[in-house]
């Protein structure tokens, strides 16, 4: 499956939709993601939860992993917040580090809607053995 159909099969479905993320750019190197921040995206301060920042890099990160046309899934991810998620929207970008035969090693940066730097995020993603015929 190329990337082009991997990233439209994960952008309508589970986690990404439901935490209405949006893909805005999508080329050779670059993933690029948009969140609007609604009242329901935020905490009790104002701003974007803490959760919902994570999950945008935790997603751009998976997808980017995917795009090898491999399943992935999330062995480590580390995360620094930087300053609080105000504004309209963000936005995360992500790229791939390292690829390796077992692990992708990713790093996403969340921007708000100024393009100040909200945080930063790397990620260590294993890849998941593909099941033989009649094996278990």
């Amino acid at each position: 499956m190329d990337k082009e159909k991997i990233l439209d099969k994960l952008e309508n479905k589970g986690f990404f939709h439901h935490n209405n993320y949006h893909i805005i750019n999508r080329d050779e190197k670059e993933l690029t993601i948009k969140v609007d921040l609604t009242e329901i995206a935020n905490n009790p301060y104002g701003f974007a939860h803490g959760g919902l920042v994570f999950g945008l890099t935790d997603t751009i990160m998976g997808m980017l992993a995917a795009t090898t046309g491999k399943k992935a899934v999330t062995m480590n991810a580390n995360i620094s917040y930087l300053r609080p998620g105000e504004g309209s929207y963000l936005i995360a970008k992500g790229e791939i580090l390292k690829n390796g035969s077992n692990i992708c090693f990713l790093k996403s940066d969340v921007y708000n809607d100024q393009n100040q730097l909200v945080a930063t995020a790397t990620g260590t993603y294993y890849y998941l053995e593909e099941k033989k015929e009649g094996l278990l």
